[in-house]
């Protein structure tokens, strides 16, 4: 098992703890800023509700149901029925 060769000091432990919570702010700020962007409507990146068009869509669809014929695998009840004559 790896044990470090020297104790680590306060100044260098404060270092990487203020480094650690100042990524944790960054990521809170941020997420905050995303939040009220979208709550405001000022959003750039969010398609909301409001924003999209109800026109004809382009592309794939998902109204359609496709059929995919009798299906090949069987229930053990189905075999056992068919089995027995």
């Amino acid at each position: 098992m790896a044990v470090p060769k020297k104790r680590t000091s306060k100044s260098r432990k404060r270092i990487r703890r203020n480094i650690w919570k100042g990524k944790a702010y960054r990521a809170a700020v941020k997420a905050f800023s995303l939040a009220e962007s979208i709550s405001t409507g000022r959003s750039k990146s969010f398609a909301t509700a409001e924003s999209i068009s109800t026109g004809p869509s382009k592309g794939f669809t998902t109204t359609k149901s496709i059929s995919t014929g009798p299906s090949k695998y069987y229930t053990a009840k189905e075999e056992s029925s068919g089995s027995s004559k």
